[in-house]
Parts: structure tokens; sequence; C-alpha cells
């Protein structure tokens, strides 16, 4: 994988040279009009074969481990995107992200492969693998354009994280039917094995317990943080526990396990507001409201812990909710930069040796015109102005979920010439999804905020 380049220290050296450039310069490099993954693609196209060539990248043989590496980073992706998502599913916010996870994508499938027939010529079979493969809206790259604060509420950022969180395991079905219709070949019977199963089992079963375990553990771990004012207790450790019992429970039970984790995730954040309802943070218990008026909202408990926590303190179940909320957010946050850097230099490394110019058409169609059509039309009785619809319909990113779908795809039945074409117009769609939207997204962003503020 690694041709005619310098050694493991030089390669050390260029990283570390590239961590220490994004930490110290953060600043300034988040007034530029280009998002972080921007920069790290820039990085793999220079250091592969259309650059240096000290990378290079073939799916061909990569294909067993770089489905295990992707799978990885969008399972802990998923989980700490579902921690940062406080409001109650009965809130409005959700209606956006609900539908863009649902009907949003279903849309997108069913046009990328309508378009890859009638465009590209391919069977049916392998136009739906496309759509299935390019449906799910990425979890780790959207950092950008989602929630990065439980606080936040913004309808826009709210629905692109939910959306992220729910369609890496709502695509996942129709991957599977795509590959079950090329081995046989036509429609017949089996479709009603794959619906009971693939759907109508595996979804809400995938939900359900996910969300019962990061909940119950979640209360669990509080509660014996609390009893025992256990301050060195191992939040991620925590996190890393609850993410594999999610998703490998998930799947033993023949549910999905990236929905399981992203579940895991959302309980594991309900059981935070649970204790903090039950018993109040000392300064919010303290400020009380008016007599007339109801006790206002209790803040994310990570929000009211300092920085370090002394043991007599976490006697209190809001602050050792907040603690652990706290470290486990801060494990996520730093596993998503790591992951961000590796595998966007890899995609980087890896265009150029699988580009496909069809991909130019095919990114236009499904980024400016199903992706937004099909939003503005579905949202439109959302509780969402017409500037957000608008938003949402544009930011629909693709990246390190769609690389999970590609190689999970060829490692099981995709092969052949119809594995080269599907992998050559997938990575060529996520170079330019990482493109245009990372160009975009804080130019837009910025925007948008100023409407707000003045609105």
């Amino acid at each position: 994988m690694i041709e005619n380049g310098p050694g493991f220290l030089a390669w050390l050296t260029v990283l570390g040279a590239l961590l220490l450039i994004m930490g110290l310069a953060s600043a300034h490099l988040r007034s530029l009009p280009i998002s972080s993954s921007v920069i790290y693609l820039l990085l793999g196209l220079t250091v592969g074969p259309s650059g240096f060539g000290w990378l290079r990248v073939d799916l061909s043989e990569a294909t067993l481990w770089l489905e295990r590496v992707t799978e990885i980073a969008v399972i802990i992706s998923l989980f700490v995107g579902g921690l940062k998502l406080r409001l109650p599913i009965r809130n409005p916010v959700w209606r956006p992200a609900l539908l863009l996870a649902g009907p949003v994508m279903f849309a997108s499938i069913a046009g990328v492969a309508a378009f890859a027939v009638y465009v590209f010529g391919l069977t049916l079979s392998s136009a739906l693998l496309l759509g299935a493969v390019l449906a799910p809206t990425d979890p780790v790259l959207a950092s950008a354009v989602t929630v990065s604060d439980a606080a936040d509420e913004d309808r826009v950022r709210y629905g692109l994280s939910g959306e992220a969180g729910l369609n890496d395991g709502m695509a996942f079905p129709f991957v599977v039917l795509a590959l079950d219709w090329a081995r046989h070949g036509s429609a017949g019977a089996w479709i009603g094995t794959w619906a009971a199963h693939r759907l109508l089992w595996a979804v809400p079963a995938g939900l359900l317990f996910g969300y019962a375990i990061g909940k119950g553990i979640g209360r669990l771990s509080i509660w014996l943080r609390a009893r025992h004012r256990d301050h060195a207790a191992p939040s991620d450790l925590l996190a890393l526990a609850l993410i594999a019992l999610s998703y490998s429970g998930a799947e033993a039970i023949g549910a999905w396990g990236f929905l399981s984790v992203f579940a895991a995730g959302f309980g594991l954040r309900r059981a935070e507001l649970q204790v903090v309802r039950e018993s109040p943070h000392p300064d919010i218990a303290g400020a009380g409201a008016a007599p007339d008026q109801p006790d206002p909202p209790h803040p994310p408990a990570e929000h009211l812990v300092p920085a370090k926590v002394e043991s007599p303190s976490l006697d209190q179940p809001a602050i050792a909710a907040g603690v652990l909320v706290s470290e486990t957010l801060r494990f996520g946050d730093t596993s998503e930069r790591l992951i961000e850097v590796g595998l966007v230099m890899l995609v980087g490394a890896a265009a150029m040796s699988h580009w496909d110019v069809r991909a130019l058409p095919l990114a236009l169609f499904l980024f400016v015109i199903l992706r937004p059509l099909s939003t503005r039309a579905l949202l439109a009785r959302t509780q969402s102005s017409n500037a957000q619809r608008w938003l949402m319909g544009w930011f629909g990113l693709r990246g390190i979920g769609s690389l999970y779908y590609l190689t999970y795809a060829l490692n099981h039945g995709a092969a052949g010439p119809l594995g080269e074409e599907i992998s050559n117009l997938t990575l060529s769609t996520v170079l330019l999804s990482i493109l245009f939207h990372g160009i975009s997204a804080q130019p837009l962003l910025s925007r948008y905020e100023r409407a707000l503020g003045a609105a």
C-alpha cells in the first residue's frame, strides 16, 4: 500500500506536523471558507499516486481491512451523535430528521438508481446497489453542519444530525436488497422474507435494543459514581463498552447494529436527563423559578461541571452525570477527529486511481437536483423555514458511511467488473461531496447564522 515513500518515522513526522498545525491554527482554519476535511483530502491527493506517489490504496486489495476500519469509524461517530441529541422525539425539531432519514433517503435511492439505469446503462440490481451505497449522509465528516453541543436546538443542525444518525442504518436493508437481487437475478418471493427480516424486525429491534442498553447502563453508571464518589471511573471504557455491546447485541438478534449504536448514545443522554429531573444540579435547584412560573429546563449536565471534580461533590447525581457525559463526549470528539484525518486522507490517495468522470453528472444530479428538491417537497409541512429546508437539502454530505457500504458490498458478492464500476463511481462521488460541501459549508452557515441573528 505504501510505495517508494518515506519510512515509518517520516510518516510519523508528517502526521505529527499535520496535527500540530491543526491544533495550533484551529482559530485561523475555522475562518477559512473550507472545512478540515478538504485539507485532509488535499493532503491525501498530494501523497497519493496523483502527487508524490507515496501512498497507493487499491480497493481490490484493501476491502477486508477497510470494511472493518470504516465500520468502527461509523459506529463511534453514531454513538457520539446520539449522545449530543437531547430533545425528546416528540419535539418538532425531530420531524425533519425523521423525514430526511426516511422518505428523502428513499427518494435518493430511487432517483440515483433510475439515473444509473437510464444514463449509465447499469442493470437494475447494480443501479439499486449504487443508490443504496450513496444513500446515507455521513456522521463522521458532517461535524461542521451538525449539532456540536447538547444545548443546540437549531432546526438545520438538529435535522442533519438526526438524519446522519438514523439513515446509516436505514440504508443497510437496501444494500442487502440489491445484493440479494443480483444473486437471485430477479424479483420473487424472497422479497417478502427480506422485508419481514430486514425492515419490519431489524429496524425497530435495533433502535429499541440500543436505547434500552444505553439508558440502563447509563443510569447504573451514574448511580455507581454518585454512590462511591468515584472521580476516576474511566468514561472512555464505558463508552467503548456501550458501543461494543449495543452493536454486537443487535447483530446477534438479527437487528441493525448501526441503529442500535445511535440509539445507545441517545439512551445514555436520556439517562442524564432523567437524573437531572429527579436530582437537579445544586446551582439549578437553589435558583428556583418564580412561584407562578414553571421550572426552567435543566441545562445539559456537562455544562455545569468544572474541568476537575473532587470526589466529595460526586455524591450529587447531576454532577456524576455531567462528568460521565462530558468525558464521553471528549473521548468521542477526539476519536472522530483522528478518524477524519486518517480516512479522508485515504479517500484522497485512492480517488485518482478510481476516478470515474461519470461521477460529475451523477454528483450534480444528486447534490443539486434530487436531494434539494425532494427535501424541499417532503419537508414543506414541517416547522422549518424555506431557507432551512434548502440548507438541509444541500448538506447531504456523502463520506465514510458510503465507503463502509461499498466495502461491505465488495466483500459480500459485488465483485469483478460490477464491483470495480460501483467502486469508481462511489469514491469519485465521495471525493466531489467532500469538495463541494466542504467548500460551501462555512460561507452558507455563516450567512444563515447572520440571518438568524438579524431576525
